[in-house]
Parts: C-alpha cells; structure tokens; sequence
C-alpha cells in the first residue's frame, strides 16, 4: 500500500473572513501557524516526502510540517486552488447576489461545475488534481507521501479519484489543517481511509 495524506493549509486570515481565495497568495494567520505547528507534532516525521501548492498558505504550512525532518517541501503548480477569476476576494453570499445564475449552476451541475472564469469548472480542477496524484504515486511505491494543498483543490481530488458526480464539491467541508488519507494497491486503487481529521487540533490553539 502507499498512503497519501492530503492537508489542507493552516488558518489565513481569509479564511476568517470568508473569503474566496484562489489563487490569491494568502500567507497564513498566527492561528495557522500554530495549527500547521500542532499538525508536525502529530506527524512526526513519520512520510517520505512531502509535495506542496506554491502559493503561501501552503507552502509554509508543508516547510511546518518538516521541521522534525531532513526534508524538503517540493512545490507543484498542479496542486495550486482551484482559480475562482473574477470571484477570488469575495464572500460565497456575496458571489450569490452578484453572479446568482452562475452560482446556482456551479451549485447543482453533476456533469462539470461549470464556474464563471478562471479553472472554467470543477472537472478541470478534478482532472489536474487526478493526474497529479497518480503521477506522485507512481513515484513512490510503498511509501506515505504527503500533499498539502487547498480546500477546493482537495475536494476535486476526491471527487476525480472516487468518480463522484461534480455537485458532491460543495456536500463535505474540510478544515484547516484537516489530513484526508487515502491508500492505493499495487494496481494503484484508492481507498479513502479518513476524511477531514482534524484531531490534532483538539490541544488549545496559541499564537507562535
């Protein structure tokens, strides 16, 4: 089996916001920096390697999570969040009132997810993801491997890898630091061990 754990960034003050973030290069939040610090301790080391988003919020919290290590944090522009355009910078309320067509449908399609610009839909999302993953996999035989990217990102992961219908993006929500593990046989099947698991975020949160 190879296990891969996908994380999504610690806190940015975005996130606090609410607000879409895309491709925006966000830097995390004291409160993410603690998250990211309490996530390290519960990894421990225990991966191979570790591939990370380029943009900030990730890419800190992945050099974070390799502080007990001899490793270094390898960035994929194919994990990057998935581009929202002309959304990025606002509230999902507020995208319902200035795009409300377009929202509904990028809520209830099953078949793309098609969005108003940017990565164009989910499924575009979804295949780039896909594609990064097992190409990561193959790499890595036997291994536990760690990804650490974005929400959106994630969810049309998860979606690519399982064929869930595209509107399953906006029916599960992942946390800040979450870990989501999947495993693959040798013949490169996922199996989706936990979703979400924020535990390690169960210790008091202090600024660092």
């Amino acid at each position: 089996m190879t296990t891969l754990l996908l994380i999504r960034h610690g806190e940015t003050p975005w996130n606090v916001l609410a607000k879409v973030q895309g491709c925006q290069n966000i830097a995390l939040s004291e409160t993410g920096k603690a998250q990211a610090s309490l996530l390290s301790e519960r990894l421990n080391g225990a991966f191979t390697a570790v591939y990370t988003s380029p943009l900030h919020r990730a890419f800190e919290t992945a050099e974070i999570i390799c502080k007990p290590t001899q490793l270094s944090p390898i960035p994929l522009e194919a994990l990057k969040e998935v581009d929202f355009g002309s959304w990025e910078g606002l509230t999902f309320k507020e995208i319902s009132k200035l795009y409300p067509t377009h929202f509904n449908t990028w809520l209830t399609d099953e078949l793309t997810g098609p969005m108003y610009d940017g990565d164009g839909s989910i499924q575009n999302v979804s295949r780039r993801a896909k594609a990064c993953i097992y190409s990561i996999v193959q790499k890595h035989p036997n291994e536990t491997i760690v990804m650490v990217s974005h929400g959106g990102l994630i969810k049309s992961a998860l979606i690519g890898l399982f064929d869930w219908k595209m509107n399953m993006y906006h029916h599960f929500a992942l946390g800040n630091t979450c870990i989501t593990t999947i495993r693959f046989d040798e013949a490169q099947r996922p199996m989706l061990v936990s979703l979400n698991d924020t535990t390690h975020l169960n210790t008091p949160v202090t600024a660092v």
